[in-house]
């Protein structure tokens, strides 16, 4: 099978394996384990942060920051198809008390301007804005970068108004690796940031989020209210320290690939490509084909290739360290003859 359902499914590399066997541990609840406090300080040291915090997934990392920014009965304004918004079951209403305000985008940039009017006054009818959030790359926009120029307008806005900026970074090195910047160059326009280890870096588990010393340490606390408090976790931390130091350039790779990919569909009769193709995602038209897209999934299971259903005639294809570029030819082959 050609797996393209996502960069999730990557495995560990052998040097994380070994790693992780060799990880010197102890119980972080207690922080003592030298491994975790070791990748906390060179994520928040490449994230451009006073500090950062070791937590189970993405969805965690975004929901802690909800949290420690937000206060029961908050608005937070996003975009409309963030991951925050429509993949993460509805956590920051069940968990913070907080409502949801939903902004149209352009490619997952939403308007400035659209922020500033979006910004509650203080009118006692009115719940007061704790936070906004941005999502780079953007997900359901197939990978897209948010322009830094957007991030920077955005965050002046949101500076004046005094509400802080989160920043869903789950695959922010891709954006980063395409655009040729370091992501403190992204980062540097938010007030915390969550990066995934486990998609496109390849680390089996775990994601960081990053912001200052204080806001760190309110966060700590409610990971250990979620649950989230671990041990001798370094034995996670050994390959997340892997993914930042040996993994970030060979991103570069993966969004290749997508190209790649991209262009080969493009040539396909019947199909169309959705999106841009900025990084490692290529959302695939199904629709001059009349064929839903679960159906087509279905055949291209079928044929040895997997990928998932985006819409109702949308496909997605996520390219990542297991999937080579002869793999991609032999993908492409796949679906021409479907």
């Amino acid at each position: 099978m050609i797996d393209l359902r996502s960069d999730t499914v990557t495995k560990p590399t052998e040097a994380m394996r070994k790693a992780m066997y060799e990880a010197e541990v102890g119980d972080d609840v207690y922080r003592e384990d030298p491994t975790i406090s070791k990748l906390e300080e060179l994520a928040a040291d490449l994230l451009g942060k006073e500090d950062a915090l070791f937590v189970t997934s993405g969805t965690q990392g975004n929901q802690i920051s909800v949290l420690t920014h937000c206060v029961s009965g908050n608005e937070v304004l996003l975009e409309k198809d963030s991951h925050i918004f429509y993949y993460e079951g509805g956590a920051i209403s069940a968990f913070a008390g907080v409502q949801t305000r939903t902004l149209s985008s352009d490619k997952g940039a939403m308007d400035p301007t659209d922020i500033q009017a979006a910004i509650r006054g203080n009118d006692i009818h009115e719940p007061e804005t704790g936070l906004i959030c941005l999502e780079n790359t953007h997900n359901r926009w197939g990978g897209a970068i948010v322009p830094l120029a957007n991030m920077k307008a955005i965050f002046e806005v949101a500076s004046h108004a005094y509400v802080p900026i989160h920043l869903d970074g789950a695959r922010l090195f891709n954006a980063a690796v395409a655009e040729r910047k370091s992501v403190r160059e992204f980062t540097q326009y938010t007030n915390t940031v969550q990066i995934c280890l486990s998609k496109g870096l390849g680390a089996p588990v775990g994601s960081i989020i990053a912001g200052s010393n204080e806001f760190i340490g309110r966060a700590r606390k409610w990971r250990k209210r979620l649950g989230g408090g671990l041990r001798q976790a370094g034995v996670l931390a050994a390959p997340g320290i892997i993914a930042l130091t040996e993994m970030v350039d060979r991103l570069a790779i993966d969004n290749e690939n997508a190209k790649h990919l991209g262009e080969g569909i493009k040539n396909i009769p019947g199909l169309s490509v959705a999106n841009s193709v900025d990084t490692n995602i290529v959302l695939v038209d199904t629709s001059e084909k009349g064929i839903p897209s679960k159906t087509y999934v279905e055949k291209l299971k079928e044929a040895g290739v997997l990928a998932v259903s985006f819409g109702p005639t949308t496909v997605r294809m996520t390219t990542h360290y297991d999937v080579t570029k002869e793999q991609i030819d032999e993908a492409l082959g796949t679906i021409q003859k479907i």
